[in-house]
């Protein structure tokens, strides 16, 4: 098994990149998140690798930290996501954005990867929610955070769902109204409006 592989970037394409490593070319599927990250052809590179054996063929998948390969593994771990698929939401998505969608119950965020479609981001939905905290680190118990739904006056989720009314995306509203009542104790859903208009507003 191959866990990690640091060389000299070869080629550079839309979904892989080609390593160098000591004179033997190794082709690295990788997300666009990733491909963004780790330079030019020509630039060092160190690459946190997953393995894929089959029959058939031989993959080797590429991360340029340990958290998108954590998240990787946990995508693939759901039915009808594959490694492709997995790479496409990574794309999209960094490992800290799909924590915030999850969280925040975002299906729309999720469906801008390709081949993502509502039932299918429904289930990531439901099935990352407790595996996924808000900043995309993966949770071995589950989290409790503002976008969980209970029958007790919540003022966050209130003050959340008035900025998505106003137009912004919910994970908008959600990462800056549950920043700002994490700083500010008891706050009313007015003020938590407020605060939170000014913060959109000045960004």
């Amino acid at each position: 098994m191959i866990g990690k592989l640091t060389g000299v970037i070869d080629t550079l394409a839309t979904d892989h990149v080609i390593l160098d490593v000591n004179g033997v070319g190794y082709v690295i599927f990788c997300s666009g998140n990733t491909l963004r990250k780790i330079g030019n052809q020509g630039s060092n590179c160190s690459l946190l690798i997953e393995t894929h054996v089959r029959e058939d063929h031989f993959h080797l998948y590429g991360f340029a930290g340990k958290e998108e390969k954590e998240t990787f593994l946990e995508l693939t771990k759901i039915s009808g996501v594959g490694n492709k698929m997995a790479l496409a939401i990574l794309s999209v998505l960094s490992p800290g954005q799909l924590g915030l969608a999850i969280s925040a119950q975002d299906k729309n965020a999720l469906t801008q990867a390709p081949g993502v479609g509502p039932k299918l981001a429904s289930r990531l939905l439901t099935e990352l929610k407790d595996k996924l905290s808000f900043d995309g680190a993966i949770t071995s118990s589950p989290t409790t955070t503002s976008g969980t739904t209970s029958s007790e006056p919540n003022p966050t989720a209130d003050a959340v769902s008035a900025l998505i009314n106003l137009g912004y995306s919910r994970m908008e509203a959600f990462s800056v109204i549950n920043n700002i009542a994490a700083k500010n104790d008891n706050l009313s859903v007015d003020e938590l409006i407020r605060q939170g208009l000014s913060q959109l507003a000045s960004a």
